[in-house]
């Protein structure tokens, strides 16, 4: 999907408070109120919360998020029913969003202040792309913010919608919200039996909604309009979905491998969504492979044409800090989260504004800064430009594997040791290398780091190219403050809490994890040039580690459902997301050296898949990390030469 600079929303505001769009001249909402227009349209004409009642899932979409009165309305229904969903999902499209002064605005006299409050302080920068954010008990409250056209982001968003808030600005003002081929994308979303509701009663809307396979009636208006439309989805047919996008149960046990930062941040995911999960790991305790290293970093990076690589990984870093903030707050993480420099060696400073410009990047996301300005940021000399990411910084990760395996749902097994896998009619069951019975569930997901491969292609399943490299970090001893940030580049240097300063990472191929003083020496020397700090002659009181991740061949994760090897694929092979798949079996692997970036956004991204629930990532970007990918290339080359 081709990301445009998104054009923040310009608000005037009335005589009596309301809000204006300059941009459309329409009122965000009724002047008679917007949480009163929000119940009376929007939950009273979508039967809600009556329809979610006793549910452990529901699903919104909203088409025009605006200033949130119609989200804060509905949050505070849920809290206030006692027979609410277990879990309610609000995913709202917004092209334009508002500026965090006018949000506090507007909601300054809000009778939900607590509600108000929790939006405001999870407002995202105004970045494109799909925002998620978890609120309430535990995350039960999740709002995923897309923030793009409409028109970009309806056909690229994978979820199951049961009701959906029509509230886009009047059809006389903004005709391209109510276009046709729009509410065929929103029947492509629908689940059976959804409903809809919005105040507008014109001709062409109920037409629309009538092609698109929803029976449409009308209730009485709110704030002197005498009349609403309100529908239900019930077409004359079904139309097709990619197979291996969701599963069509909610399983309630799960089995992960692997208790690195992929295995925990899968089985957090799948406990926030009321799954039960069992962790089998083969070391003594979790976060003993790189995971276990006493640091790392996360950031966005920032290209050119903003492609899949920038897009991903902006994304990650977007949840990563949003996970950190609550969590280090709370006094449980070992975190530092004032952003990151990342050093571009011989950088074009001018081009590099110029991309930022071009991508319409807010300031309170990235800047580019000259040597000078970083070098001020950084407490060192810095010698060229820098990308400062604002959502960047360092974490433990190993404390952040334990946080995320405390869930009450998740069951750690140390010490265990999976050599087998096999599908036993609707269990995956695993087993040791006597042939024991460890475990058993409906749903597996393979995250064993190097031995993913392995397990999955003992069932004959198609792997992909995959390299292994060996890195060696080495910490040197606290001393004289210096570095104030955390800094990537050749190499990277963070300073920690303690003093000391963390400088790495060597790649060399292979299987030796011995420590290696030449290794040292290559780290020191990147650190120098990265920041000018001179580290002291020898390696005597230095402390290193060594650890193996892996890559793909595109450089990519691989994430989601295991696709079958071999089967009759439907008609289009030109998509991974057609590509039919083994129940109930998934992956999430080769995350080189961004598994701090991308592991709790692809672990969000699989509980998803899993749980038949909104997927947090656009759909060529989920098909950008699918395991499937690789069978589609091999599928047209196959074409190409024959």
């Amino acid at each position: 999907m081709k990301t445009r600079p998104l054009v923040p929303a310009a608000i005037a505001w009335g005589d009596d408070g309301t809000p204006i769009s300059t941009t459309y001249g329409d009122v965000y909402h009724a002047r008679a109120g917007a949480l009163a227009q929000a119940n009376h349209v929007f939950l009273a004409g979508n039967d809600l919360p009556g329809r979610w009642a006793g549910r452990d899932h529901f699903v919104i979409v909203e088409t025009g998020f605006g200033l949130g009165n119609n989200f804060i309305a509905t949050w505070d229904a849920w809290r206030g029913d006692p027979r609410r969903c277990g879990h309610l999902h609000y995913l709202a499209i917004e092209a334009h969003p508002a500026r965090l002064e006018d949000l506090r605005r507007a909601h300054a006299a809000s009778p939900h202040p607590k509600l108000a409050q929790g939006l405001i302080d999870s407002w995202p920068p105004a970045v494109p792309g799909l925002h998620t954010i978890d609120l309430d008990d535990e995350g039960r409250v999740r709002l995923l913010l897309a923030f793009g056209d409409i028109a970009d982001l309806l056909p690229a968003l994978a979820c199951r919608a049961d009701a959906f808030y029509l509230d886009g600005f009047a059809p006389s003002q903004n005709p391209q919200m109510w276009r046709p081929q729009l509410f065929k994308a929103l029947a492509r979303l629908a689940a059976p039996g959804a409903t809809a509701a919005t105040w507008c009663v014109a001709g062409e809307v109920t037409r629309s909604l009538v092609a698109a396979g929803f029976e449409v009636s009308q209730a009485p208006g709110f704030g002197g309009k005498r009349s609403m439309t309100c529908a239900r989805f019930a077409p004359r047919f079904v139309p097709r979905v990619a197979s291996g996008a969701v599963e069509t149960t909610r399983p309630g046990r799960a089995v992960v491998i692997g208790a690195g930062v992929a295995g925990a941040s899968v089985a957090a995911a799948l406990a926030a969504l009321g799954v039960d999960v069992e962790v089998l790991e083969q070391a003594p305790d979790a976060a003993t492979g790189a995971s276990g290293n006493p640091a790392g970093l996360f950031h966005a990076i920032v290209h050119a044409d903003d492609g899949p690589h920038a897009r991903l990984l902006r994304a990650g870093a977007a949840v990563t800090h949003r996970l950190l903030r609550g969590k280090h707050q709370h006094g449980q993480l070992p975190a530092g989260l004032d952003g990151l420099l990342h050093l571009v060696r011989d950088g074009d400073l001018a081009r590099m504004r110029r991309w930022v410009e071009a991508q319409g990047l807010p300031a309170d996301w990235v800047q580019a800064l000259d040597a000078k300005a970083a070098s001020a940021l950084a407490g060192v000399t810095i010698s060229s430009p820098a990308w400062w990411h604002r959502h960047g910084g360092w974490l433990a990760p190993a404390a952040l594997v334990r946080r995320l395996l405390t869930h009450p749902r998740i069951t750690l097994r140390p010490g265990v040791e999976v050599h087998k896998i096999e599908r036993r009619g609707d269990r995956w069951t695993c087993f040791d290398d006597h042939g024991r019975l460890l475990a058993e569930a409906p749903t597996l997901v393979v995250a064993a780091a190097e031995g993913t491969q392995p397990l999955l292609q003992a069932l004959g399943g198609p792997g992909w190219p995959e390299t292994s490299v060996v890195g060696q970090l080495s910490l040197l001893p606290p001393g004289p403050p210096q570095l104030r940030l955390p800094i990537a580049g050749d190499g990277y240097a963070i300073p920690l809490p303690d003093g000391s300063l963390l400088c790495g990472a060597t790649r060399r191929a292979g299987d030796d994890l011995s420590l290696r003083d030449e290794d040292h020496h290559t780290n020191f020397e990147r650190l120098r040039r990265l920041t000018g700090i001179v580290a002291p002659t020898g390696t005597g009181s230095v402390w290193g580690r060594t650890g193996r991740r892996q890559q793909s061949g595109d450089r990519l994760p691989v994430a989601g459902a295991v696709p079958l090897p071999e089967h009759p694929w439907p008609s289009r092979r030109d998509q991974p997301h057609w590509a039919p798949r083994m129940p109930g079996l998934h992956v999430l692997a080769a995350l080189g050296g961004r598994g701090l970036t991308l592991a709790p956004l692809l672990g969000r991204l699989v509980a998803a898949q899993i749980t038949a629930t909104p997927q947090p990532l656009e759909r060529d970007l989920v098909d950008a990390v699918d395991p499937a990918r690789f069978l589609v290339r091999a599928a047209r080359r196959a074409a190409a030469d024959g």
